[in-house]
């Protein structure tokens, strides 16, 4: 059975950092804003941003463990960078743990760090809410994606993918980095973007 959001929130106080809950409660938010504003769901925008980070508390050995346990798949990428396992054990997480059946919050979640090509209306909130919640350490470019994320989606999923390759880019992390799913949501929403300017 599907625990309440009351529920969940409780249990992950216990095993968040203080930052990372409060972020989590930051999500949570920002993403029941964004559904009522794009009639999504807002309970279920609730749980994806409420459990978005659930496994974060665990290490990258744990983590790898649990998807070898499960059956999780996992690129070469997130074995040598196995932090970036998170989304998966989360959803896995919120199916197993936390009784969410909802394959539209179990998606959202997968989806949240990397972004994929076309994604549903929930999954680009959440991805969004994630880079622009309330707590996010201030960008320079931060005030234009959150008017964005109000205003469209695929912009908004647009300016934080172009932002977030130009930052590994000039981090020279770039592919070893850059998991191939978000290379291939970047190149969806700048033709989206592009297409819908005209």
């Amino acid at each position: 059975m599907m625990k309440t959001l009351e529920e969940i929130q409780e249990e992950l106080e216990h095993v968040l950092r203080k930052k990372r809950f409060q972020h989590t409660l930051g999500v949570r938010y920002t993403a029941q804003a964004m559904a009522m504003c794009f009639g999504e769901d807002v309970a279920m925008a609730g749980y994806a941003g409420m459990l978005h980070d659930c496994a974060k508390y665990l290490s990258g050995e744990e983590m790898l463990s649990i998807c070898k346990k499960n059956g999780i798949r996992y690129s070469e990428t997130e074995r040598a960078n196995p932090s970036l396992l998170h989304a998966k054990v989360g959803a896995h997480f919120a199916r197993e743990r936390y009784g969410v059946e909802e394959e539209g919050v179990l998606s959202a979640i997968r989806w949240h760090t990397t972004g994929k090509p076309g994604m549903s209306g929930l999954e680009k909130i959440l991805f969004i809410a994630d880079y622009i919640e309330p707590g996010r350490k201030m960008l320079p470019h931060m005030e234009e994606v959150r008017r964005a994320a109000f205003r469209d989606l695929d912009e908004a999923m647009y300016l934080i993918l172009f932002h977030t390759l130009s930052y590994l880019r000039e981090r020279d992390e770039g592919e070893e980095a850059l998991d191939h799913y978000t290379a291939d949501a970047y190149d969806f929403y700048r033709e989206a973007w592009e297409r819908m300017k005209g």
